[in-house]
């Protein structure tokens, strides 16, 4: 039975305090946008089995949107609302890292001290730095790779115990020479946070982060589960019913994996780091400039982010997954915008779905993706600019075939995603092929250019399951 997707909590501009100042908001998002947001949410929870999800959006610097679909809980029923609280996963880390960078900033740590300063008793603690265990290259060996909660992990633990199983054994690598997630060092971190401030890690973001910020919603997804009217988190087995997914013992999640909170909540965190706000400058650069490994290859992560940079332009991102919860935020600096998506669901990947379709609406794509996307649009109206076109492309798109395209593609709906599938040298031409997705429908997409970059071939069909 397909299930009917119920929305909640209209879009609208977010009130962001900030030290007590109500900051200028921006215009919401233009309604076409948001329409399209809305249709590509219910698209991808109807097509995953996913309860619900929640969306925050960020545009030049302000937030803009916010809204949520779907079920929160299942049973009894209980609507999904931009205050609903999620688990946001492994997205805890970056507040973890800025933890440890804040008291950088006081003076009481330094990146490059080695964390048998700490805490004792780790394996190599004197030659692995802070550094390396906030941009996982530190070498110890990940407590959680499982996609479940493991049969121990159902019983309550402590941090030592964890670092007693995971920090105190042979490392996978000598520090700094591969990159390798790894929950335990953040564990790590999250200790070296207390013995330092003198205080729980939870209490000290809230004091130096949280508060603020104005992130008045955000709470801990470690010591119990969360409560309605907060999410419950869900699983599936195969293709079977949706239902509760196990919880995580206490304890498992600290410093990693611990926090939760509304969307809502983390765009005012996405905000600071658009401004560079709340971290001094030097700060934000250590912890979205990507480490080098002792080859003198970048990682592709900073300190608790991933940094990826693509057509000149800068990617801060994390993912995050729970039992039973999955989490996407992502934020361009320049662009001054970011898109954050939580879904209670462990399956179907919804949250990517859904932030990478609103990323592709709101983002100008660039190079051979231009070309493809303007293509594909002028195919589905039936026609084609000429000008595009080498004079063996120009012949091939005869007025009949045009008219195949439009009467194919036209009742797909708004193209939702482009996404590059490689890239060929061949005759002396480039090859770009792409997945094509409209709604539910995923097509493929072969292009050749020359290199005055005119379509010599610009083929749609089918994409094989």
């Amino acid at each position: 039975m397909r299930r009917r997707t119920v929305l909640a909590g209209g879009a609208l501009a977010l009130a962001f305090v900030m030290g007590g100042v109500l900051p200028v908001l921006a215009a919401p998002l233009p309604a076409d946008k948001a329409r399209e947001i809305d249709a590509i949410a219910a698209e991808v929870l109807a097509a995953t089995g996913a309860p619900s999800a929640s969306v925050a959006v960020i545009e030049d610097g302000e937030p803009v949107y916010a809204k949520a679909y779907g079920l929160a809980r299942l049973s009894p029923a209980i609507p999904a609302t931009t205050s609903t609280r999620y688990g946001i996963a492994s997205v805890s880390k970056q507040f973890t890292a800025a933890a440890v960078l804040l008291l950088v900033e006081d003076g009481k740590v330094s990146l490059d001290d080695p964390v048998s300063k700490y805490v004792s008793g780790l394996t190599n603690g004197d030659r692995i730095t802070l550094r390396q265990v906030l941009s996982h290259t530190a070498g110890y060996r990940d407590y959680w790779p499982q996609d479940f909660v493991f049969e121990t992990m159902r019983a309550p633990t402590t941090q030592q115990k964890i670092l007693d199983g995971w920090a105190r054994i042979p490392l996978d690598y000598p520090p700094g020479e591969q990159w390798r997630y790894s929950n335990t060092g953040f564990v790590i971190a999250g200790l070296v946070v207390e013995k330092v401030a003198g205080e729980p890690l939870l209490s000290f973001l809230r004091r130096r982060i949280f508060d603020p910020l104005g992130m008045a919603g955000v709470t801990e997804d470690d010591t119990k589960a969360l409560s309605p009217p907060d999410a419950g988190h869900y699983t599936r087995y195969g293709l079977g019913p949706v239902v509760p997914a196990d919880k995580e013992g206490p304890g498992w999640l600290f410093g990693a994996a611990e926090l939760a909170m509304s969307p809502s909540d983390l765009a005012r965190w996405n905000r600071a780091m658009i401004r560079r706000e709340l971290l001094k400058p030097a700060s934000w650069t250590a912890m979205t400039t990507s480490v080098d490994l002792s080859n003198g290859t970048p990682a592709g992560y900073g300190l608790g982010v991933s940094v990826r940079v693509r057509d000149g332009v800068t990617t801060i991102s994390h993912g995050g997954m729970l039992s039973g919860v999955l989490t996407s935020n992502t934020v361009w600096p320049a662009e001054k915008r970011a898109v954050t998506v939580v879904a209670n669901a462990d399956f179907g990947d919804p949250q990517t779905a859904i932030s990478q379709r609103i990323a592709f609406l709101l983002r100008s794509s660039t190079g051979a993706a231009a070309t493809a996307r303007t293509l594909m649009a002028q195919l589905q109206a039936g026609t084609i600019d000429q000008a595009l076109l080498t004079a063996n492309g120009k012949a091939w798109f005869t007025p009949a075939r045009l008219a195949d395209f439009k009467a194919s593609l036209a009742p797909l709906g708004p193209l939702r995603m482009l996404e590059g599938q490689g890239v060929q040298v061949r005759g002396g031409m480039t090859w770009h092929g792409f997945d094509a997705a409209f709604g539910t429908r995923t097509l493929s997409v072969s292009m050749r250019l020359t290199p005055d970059g005119k379509v010599e071939q610009f083929l749609v069909g089918p994409k094989a399951s």
